[in-house]
């Protein structure tokens, strides 16, 4: 098993670096940030403007697989360059990164396992009330995008906030400015800010996973093991969880990493509508602002987001697998 993640640790390696420079040649031709100090007024000279870009590594005068070198061996010595406005990317990076992995990581995990759970649920219980419920409850959700359903919860929100005349439930921001207390106090209202967005992305996930898990399991549950492992007097409960649920979950696990991109996306949207700072929102005012660095520092995070969850599903695989490990 070690044999077989270690050759797949050396593949993701390589896919990283590939993925890395691709994104960085890309923005570096799509985006424009010699329009961007050429527009300022009072209107800087064009040496000027040459010895900024190129005092940020981004002169678009010089190869772009020189500058990508000088970038990736400032990354290797952990700094990633500077923004447009000549402040520490890093700076920017590490604030951000830990607010979207408050959502990415609470959704992400709270859609998987309620997803296959009622999966598994709903394919022991074919086409009962329950399961027809699901179905239909998991259909308006697929072909409802996450930023409806964020607006739905925030309105939601504020309907249920004005019939109190309280402020019940927290829809703006991941903490309450100047919040006195100590580390509970802190805890709760990080909490009571999390519940609505990191709920947004964990219904689309249910919706999703409930859905694959539901057909992988009704395949598995045919199954002539399943029969004679019930047949030699295992209970019904033990035979579905011990070797049903572990079989069908299998199919599965290259599904929950490369699923991350499409919970990464809809994080975007969900940090605009209820006004949380994370890498989505810095990616979007990147963009706009022609900012080659911090648009490759969210690139970068996202691959190695991916590429950490592939890896991850590739040893969920080996584990529930004794066929990979030979």
């Amino acid at each position: 098993m070690l044999r077989y993640l270690a050759k797949r640790f050396a593949y993701y390696v390589v896919l990283l670096i590939v993925a890395v420079f691709l994104a960085y040649a890309l923005s570096s031709a799509a985006l424009d940030p010699r329009a961007y100090f050429e527009n300022k007024r009072p209107q800087p000279s064009a040496a000027a403007v040459d010895h900024q870009l190129t005092a940020l590594g981004i002169n678009d005068h010089t190869p772009v697989a020189v500058r990508f070198g000088h970038w990736a061996d400032g990354v290797l010595h952990g700094d990633l360059g500077q923004t447009i406005h000549n402040t520490s990317v890093n700076a920017d990076f590490g604030r951000r990164l830990w607010v979207s992995l408050r959502l990415l990581v609470i959704g992400s995990l709270l859609g998987t396992i309620l997803g296959v759970a009622a999966g598994a649920w709903g394919a022991v219980r074919q086409y009962r009330i329950s399961d027809r419920a699901l179905t239909v409850f998991s259909f308006v959700l697929l072909s409802s995008p996450v930023f409806l359903i964020a607006l739905f919860l925030k309105n939601g929100a504020i309907a249920v906030n004005q019939a109190s005349g309280h402020q019940l439930i927290n829809f703006t921001g991941y903490e309450t400015p100047g919040l006195s207390g100590g580390l509970g106090a802190h805890l709760l209202d990080w909490g009571v800010h999390l519940l609505l967005p990191t709920l947004s992305l964990a219904l689309t996930g249910i919706a999703t996973y409930s859905r694959y898990q539901r057909g992988t399991m009704l395949d598995v549950l045919g199954s002539d093991y399943l029969r004679t492992a019930e047949a030699k007097g295992l209970s019904r409960r033990k035979v579905l969880l011990k070797h049903g649920l572990r079989t069908a979950v299998i199919p599965m696990s290259t599904l929950f990493a490369y699923n991350i991109l499409g919970i990464f996306t809809g994080a975007t949207f969900t940090e605009v509508i209820f006004g949380w700072h994370g890498m989505g929102e810095w990616f979007i005012s990147s963009i706009q602002e022609n900012d080659i660095n911090a648009v490759v520092a969210v690139n970068l995070f996202t691959a190695v987001t991916i590429l950490a969850s592939g890896f991850l599903a590739d040893t969920l695989h080996a584990a529930l697998d004794p066929r990979v490990r030979a």
